[in-house]
């Protein structure tokens, strides 16, 4: 089996191993998904973590308003009489108005921290170190846990509004966001080795060779618009010869790796 370090930049992510006949149509589509995987993970952590502390989301037209306000408006959380944590809530004010501030007691909020350090052991950048390959089947692991230990917490559900209930249901908006420009479209991920890209349409082996103890670290990326200069110059690989020849009539470019 060839191990990947897959790096996105030069930041280390997670390994992966794959035989040397594996067609890289398959690869980069398994890699892209143990990698927007990782990040799902990383988002409903953050999320519960919150949700430990301060209680559901608000209905979107109360999220940021003050007391006054919501009264004003004569504004009701109905779902927030719906979905109380199991054993009653402490009230916990969320400082930044976004969650109803009606927390899970102190032990329903271990069992939710409890199971946000073990996904996040899962999926963690420090398995690289450790030797340890990352896989889809881990990573829907770490997901289920996840949706276990909300289900224990809040037996009646999430609003339908609440960004973890909507990554449950993969129904998450990250238009706008920063966890947004993280996510790689399964069709459009490159793999990038020793300033090669990886194509689609050969087998791993075509650029490993067939030695299966080999090992590479491969750097995964958006593809890049066939005109976009920009992106281009901000390739992981903007030595590649290749660009250097699209870019032969620009001068003072400085090629360097991101």
């Amino acid at each position: 089996m060839v191990l990947l370090h897959v790096k996105r930049g030069d930041e280390s992510q997670f390994l992966l191993q794959a035989p040397g006949s594996t067609e890289l149509e398959e690869l980069t589509v398994q890699v892209a998904r143990v990698y927007n995987g990782r990040l799902k993970v990383q988002r409903l952590c953050s999320e519960m973590e919150e949700l430990a502390e301060h209680g559901i989301f608000l209905p979107p037209n109360m999220q940021g308003l003050t007391d006054d306000q919501i009264e004003e408006l004569k504004l009701k959380d109905e779902w927030g009489e719906k979905c109380v944590p199991s054993g009653g809530a402490v009230f916990k004010k969320d400082d930044i108005g976004r969650r109803n501030g009606q927390a899970p007691n102190e032990k329903m909020k271990q069992v939710l921290k409890k199971t946000i350090e073990e996904a996040k052991a899962i999926i963690s950048k420090k398995q690289v170190e450790a030797g340890v390959c990352v896989t889809m089947e881990m990573v829907k692991d770490a997901l289920d846990q996840l949706r276990g230990a909300v289900m224990i917490v809040y037996p009646m559900g999430l609003p339908p509004y609440d960004p973890i209930r909507m990554e449950f249901e993969n129904k998450e908006d990250l238009s706008g966001t920063q966890a947004g420009l993280s996510v790689i479209k399964e069709s459009e991920a490159q793999l990038w080795w020793a300033a090669k890209e990886l194509r689609r349409t050969k087998k791993l082996s075509d650029y490993v060779g067939k030695n299966e103890k080999t090992k590479i670290i491969a750097k995964i990326q958006q593809r890049l618009e066939e005109n976009d200069d920009d992106a281009c110059l901000n390739s992981p690989w903007a030595d590649n010869t290749a660009l250097k020849r699209h870019f032969h009539g620009v001068k003072d470019i400085k090629w360097r790796p991101r």
